[in-house]
């Protein structure tokens, strides 16, 4: 079924090496939600293309991992790397986003609102709550 509402959204990335955590705000833009986790492999462009496609996605926020952190650096050139691949085959604006204490206030979120002990420790939604939290950190910094 053709997708014929045309509320455009903005789209949020916490990559990582295994898994891409996704979050999208609503039409209206005022907030961030995590939508989905996406294996970091070759179908990573068939998917987030047909996501960028379904939800009318006009701009992406992907979250850099800081400089401070030495480890950090092989890691923000794949992010600068996916940045540049984004633009070019989508060509939507893509912003940097610092991401220092995403991962944590994630893990602290997903504690909070899942009640089962072992569905906390599901990597996958924390890499979506950290993908919800750099995109509302973009959102807030815009009001």
């Amino acid at each position: 079924m053709e997708h014929t509402n045309q509320e455009t959204r903005l789209m949020g990335i916490d990559y990582g090496e295994k898994r891409i955590g996704i979050s999208l705000t609503d039409p209206l833009m005022t907030f961030a939600y995590p939508f989905t986790t996406l294996q970091n492999d070759k179908t990573l462009f068939k998917k987030l293309s047909d996501i960028i496609r379904e939800k009318s996605i006009v701009k992406v926020i992907l979250g850099l991992p800081s400089s401070k952190f030495k480890s950090s650096a092989a890691i923000s050139e794949l992010v600068k790397k996916l940045k540049s691949e984004i633009e070019s085959s989508f060509k939507i604006d893509v912003v940097l986003w610092d991401e220092e204490y995403s991962s944590i206030l994630a893990k602290a979120k997903v504690i909070e609102s899942v009640s089962k002990k072992s569905k906390r420790k599901n990597k996958e939604l924390i890499d979506q709550q950290s993908a919800a939290i750099i995109l509302q950190e973009y959102l807030d910094s815009k009001k």
